[in-house]
């Protein structure tokens, strides 16, 4: 460390031990229980400064590689953070002012690795969760495109927990999206808080419109879903991807919350009734068969009969195939909690009942529409309860309604379609959750698809079988030794 350096780091620590004795010694990170669960961490000024300091000013000696950078993360001399811990074992983090929220996990990690836990400029560049990627089953699977949200909504608590939106770059989701095909599965569902905010993170605002037509040039990818995207930030370039690509489903998830105005407007939830079903409208004329779900909040705080009745007409005239409804609850931390004129619970119960009855009927008017249509099911291993009394399979179709499809009579056990495998039929019969797909039953329309899914299903299901036999002593236990046979046996 050069004389100049030097000068600087102990010009910020000097201060710092004087203010630290003035103010009797204050703790330098604190954790104490927050409402509602977890933990509120409390992060002196002094030990800030110090951590900050030392990534600034931390450098190796001459000869060797160097690490120099700005109280922003940015590299001021180069190339290596390798050899930090040897420098400064005293250290548990390091890390800037652009990422003070993982101060907690940093910590967490260098208590539980015994070394320092050093997040800069380079480990912000790529996705910030290391954790295996959730894996639905063998033939479908979830890939996350981004993490946290940019949006200030009033009664959700996502970015509290999570931060501000984080994305992953295109090639890495989509690398992830062939690995996952390669492994088997023909359908992924791509996830994110706020997925056509997607891009924001390296500024390409039509992004998600450009990852689903990438995804549509991935062999052996069948179907494409994605969930949430906010109805502010919705542009026709995504409508134009869903109706253009090919294995993108005609399914959307559309969050209303509320149909008021004035309680969007509390919600900070930056649309109106007005442009959320000119959305709508957009999605229908582009593809005609698009299943439209929700999410629907009653009883938020200040939610008037008025409010409430005006969130009835928009959900009559969004003619949504299902929704997700809530009844409001406070969630500590959010500025909501705290508002004025919260809605009586009995008031709330009677509105909510009111919500389900309408809800429930165009359920069913809308699936009653889907009777005589055939529709191509990729058959599900446990979306049917009652799949071995009634002698029938379950699984999604194309928009993804839940379809119950009826089996042949005398059909072997060998042609039984398997979870992964689609099956094709005609819709008899509607349900508001489900529909019935009987046509086998008079001789009609069933036809069974055998997909390289289905076998990643059933090479699962015999390992399984195995591992299992091996636990309980019922088989020897392979440990992928070759065995020499004597005498040709």
């Amino acid at each position: 460390m050069n004389a100049r350096k030097l000068f600087f780091l102990i010009a910020l620590l000097l201060p710092l031990g004087a203010l630290a004795q003035a103010s009797g010694g204050i703790p330098a990170f604190t954790s104490t229980p927050a409402p509602g669960g977890g933990q509120n961490y409390t992060l002196s000024i002094q030990t800030l400064l110090i951590i900050t300091g030392l990534s600034v000013f931390y450098t190796q000696d001459p000869g060797e590689a160097k690490v120099l950078r700005s109280f922003t993360g940015e590299v001021v001399d180069t190339d290596t953070d390798e050899g930090l811990g040897m420098k400064a074992p005293w250290v548990d983090a390091v890390l800037g002012t652009h990422n003070l929220d993982v101060l907690p996990a940093l910590l967490e990690r260098a208590r539980h690795n015994h070394e320092a836990a050093v997040e800069i400029e380079e480990s912000l560049k790529v996705f910030p969760s290391t954790l295996p990627t959730k894996r639905e089953s063998a033939y479908a699977g979830w890939v996350s495109i981004s993490v946290g949200c940019n949006n200030t909504c009033t009664f959700c608590i996502v970015p509290h927990l999570r931060g501000k939106e984080r994305d992953r770059r295109p090639g890495e989701v989509l690398s992830e999206v062939g690995a996952v095909v390669s492994e088997g599965a023909i359908e992924v569902t791509l996830l994110g808080q706020n997925v056509n905010s997607y891009g924001v993170g390296f500024g390409d605002r039509q992004a998600f419109g450009k990852l689903l037509r990438a995804c549509g040039e991935i062999e052996g990818l069948e179907r494409v879903r994605f969930t949430s995207p906010h109805p502010a930030a919705f542009t026709t370039d995504v409508i134009d991807a869903m109706a253009e690509t090919p294995n993108v489903m005609p399914s959307l998830h559309m969050p209303l919350q509320s149909g008021s105005d004035r309680i969007l407007r509390a919600m900070r939830r930056s649309y109106r009734s007005e442009r959320f079903l000119g959305i709508l409208s957009a999605v229908r004329e582009r593809i005609p068969d698009a299943a439209i779900t929700t999410d629907i909040i009653v009883g938020f705080p200040g939610e008037t009969e008025e409010d409430f009745q005006a969130t009835l007409d928009v959900v009559e005239k969004s003619r949504f195939s299902s929704a997700f409804t809530f009844i409001y609850s406070p969630r500590p931390g959010t500025p909501a909690a705290d508002m004025e004129e919260q809605v009586p619970q009995d008031v709330v119960a009677e509105r909510y009942q009111r919500l389900i009855a309408l809800q429930e009927r165009i359920s069913a008017e809308e699936n009653a529409a889907q009777e005589g249509r055939t529709v191509d099911v990729l058959i599900s291993a446990s979306e049917g309860r009652k799949d071995q009394s009634t002698s029938r399979v379950s699984g999604r179709a194309a928009d993804n309604r839940l379809v119950h499809v009826a089996l042949p009579e005398h059909l072997a056990e060998s042609e039984r379609p398997r979870p992964g495998d689609m099956v094709r039929a005609v819709v008899t019969h509607a349900a508001p959750h489900h529909l019935v797909a009987d046509s086998a039953l008079a001789g009609g329309l069933f036809e069974v698809r055998r997909t390289r899914a289905g076998d990643a299903w059933e090479r699962r299901e015999k390992r399984a079988a195995e591992l299992s036999a091996e636990a309980e002593g019922k088989a020897p236990v392979s440990l992928g030794i070759p065995v020499i046979r004597l005498g040709g046996k």
